[in-house]
C-alpha cells in the first residue's frame, strides 16, 4: 500500500459500520473458541487472506503469477504456527475492509495503519511491518525541502487514494492541490511525466519504481526526516480477540528471535527498522 498504509476514507467507513456492528455482534455471540476452530476462521483450517498484490517487494505477484514478498513470506510462516493452510484473495485496496466485514476473508494484511476510524470497523494486531512516509519529486525539481515551499497553490501533490499518503498530503500541505489515484503507479507516472509536483509515499515504494522506470527517475525530497512514521498491522473481523492474540504472540516471538529481520532483509533488501517492543 501499501502511502498504501492505508487511510480508508471517512465516507467509505461510514458506509461499512452497519455491517461492522452485526460482524462484532456475531464475532462476540461465539467469543468462546470453539473445538477445531479456535481463532473463528470461516473456512476451519484455513487462513482465508484479503490483499492487495502490487506493492513489490512487499507483497505482489512474481514472474509465475505466484504472490511473494514480505508480507507473504510473513503469512506462510504465520500458518504453519497456526497448523491451517493459506489462502490469498488478491482484491483492490479498497475492497479489502468492506470485504473483511463481509466475512469474505478471516484477514487483510496491506500494511494497514490502525486508525481510529477504522478500529470502528474491524480489530487490528500490534504493527507487523515499519514503513516511512516522504515526498519524492522530479529529479530535476529544485523546489526546496521545505514544508513551506511545498504548501503553495501552485503545487501538485498525487497519493494513493484511500491511503494515509492521502491523508498526509491534505493534513501537511493543505494550499497544495491532491490528486489521488486508485493505481499507485499511476500516482507515480503523474509526477515523473511532470503533470504533478511530488508524491507522497513510502520510501520502499519509491526505490522499487526507480528500479523499475530508469527513464522516469524521481528523487525523495531532501526533508531532514520523513514526513511520518508508522506500522502497518493486520486487520481481523471485528471483536475476534483470539485471533488478535495469536498475531500478537506470533509478531513478537518472530521480532524476538530475528525471524521478522531476517524476511525483512531478504524480502526488501535493507535492515529491519525499529520496531516497537513487546
Amino acid at each position: 500500500m501499501t502511502s498504501r498504509r492505508q487511510w480508508f476514507g471517512r465516507v467509505a467507513i461510514a458506509g461499512v459500520l452497519a455491517a461492522a456492528v452485526v460482524a462484532a455482534v456475531a464475532v462476540g455471540a461465539s467469543a468462546t473458541p470453539k473445538a477445531g476452530n479456535p481463532y473463528h476462521l470461516k473456512s476451519p483450517g484455513t487462513l482465508v487472506v484479503g490483499m492487495n498484490l502490487q506493492y513489490k517487494p512487499e507483497m505482489y505477484l512474481d514472474a509465475k503469477g505466484k504472490p511473494a514478498g514480505y508480507d507473504v513470506v510473513l503469512l506462510k510462516e504465520l500458518v504453519k504456527r497456526m497448523h491451517v493452510k493459506l489462502q490469498i484473495k488478491n482484491l483492490d485496496f479498497n475492497g479489502l475492509i468492506p470485504g473483511l466485514v463481509a466475512k469474505k476473508f478471516d484477514m487483510v494484511s496491506v500494511g494497514l495503519s490502525a486508525t481510529p476510524e477504522r478500529k470502528k470497523a474491524v480489530s487490528f494486531s500490534r504493527g507487523y511491518v515499519p514503513y516511512a512516509q516522504i515526498l519524492a519529486q522530479g529529479k530535476d525539481d529544485t523546489t526546496p525541502a521545505t514544508i513551506a515551499a511545498w504548501n503553495d497553490s501552485s503545487k501538485t501533490i498525487t497519493s494513493l487514494q484511500g491511503s494515509t499518503a492521502e491523508q498526509l498530503v491534505q493534513k501537511t500541505f493543505p494550499n497544495a492541490k491532491s490528486m489521488s489515484f486508485p493505481d499507485q503507479n499511476a500516482a507515480f507516472l503523474e509526477v515523473a511525466t511532470g503533470r504533478a509536483n511530488g508524491i507522497v509515499v513510502e520510501n520502499y515504494l519509491l526505490a522499487q519504481f526507480n528500479k523499475s522506470n530508469p527513464d522516469k527517475q524521481l528523487k525523495q525530497a531532501a526533508f531532514p526526516k520523513p514526513l511520518h512514521v508508522e506500522y502497518g498491522s493486520w486487520a481481523v473481523q471485528k471483536g475476534n480477540s483470539a485471533l488478535v492474540k495469536f498475531l500478537n504472540s506470533f509478531i513478537c516471538k518472530a521480532q524476538s528471535s530475528g525471524k521478522l529481520a531476517s524476511i525483512y532483509k531478504a524480502t526488501e533488501g535493507t535492515s529491519l527498522p525499529p520496531m516497537p517492543p513487546c
